[in-house]
């Protein structure tokens, strides 16, 4: 299903992803507090959406996380956190969740939720106090300069592809090397 709000996503045979796009977000260090004591109800994944030019990174980094979770893999706690985790371009775990995830004074969130039934996205809506948005707005409202910078994207780079191209690359490579 892939409305104006929700983006959802089959992966592995019967696994999907669901995404919400939140700005003016009001109560993210209500949120981190909750999601670092592993108390957020649904669980879910909040990645700090500035780093997001659109849905197919976050889409390699669901499946890169249930590939793990398969394999009984995971290097993170939970499969939402792995999600968090496989969208950076880093081995750090700390520091990946730290850059990817959300902190204290992000207004800007993208949520993920893997296998959400509608009620969970409904509890989702209710625990992000801010204002729902379509998707479409991460092409228009990611932050250029924090993406080349934690990702470390050279000038060289963005001449022959996009922003959202060197992500995946380095999502898709970081294992590698």
């Amino acid at each position: 299903m892939a409305t104006a709000e929700v983006f959802e996503f089959e992966s592995h045979p019967g696994r999907t992803l669901s995404l919400l796009l939140f700005t003016d977000v009001t109560n993210s260090r209500e949120l981190n507090t909750l999601l670092r004591a592993g108390k957020l109800d649904p669980e879910l994944a909040l990645l700090n959406a500035a780093l997001v030019p659109g849905t197919l990174p976050v889409l390699l980094a669901a499946q890169k996380a249930l590939t793990l979770q398969s394999r009984k893999g995971l290097i993170t706690k939970t499969l939402h956190s792995e999600l968090v985790y496989s969208y950076s371009g880093s081995k750090h775990i700390t520091e990946s969740l730290k850059r990817c995830g959300i902190n204290d004074e992000m207004t800007y969130i993208l949520v993920a939720r893997f296998d959400a039934t509608q009620a969970e996205l409904n509890a989702a809506r209710q625990l992000i106090k801010g204002t729902q948005v379509n998707l479409l707005n991460l092409a228009l409202k990611y932050s250029k300069e924090l993406i080349t910078k934690f990702y470390k994207v050279t000038p060289a780079e963005l001449h022959v592809s996009t922003l959202e191209e060197a992500i995946i690359c380095r999502i898709g490579a970081r294992d590698a090397l």
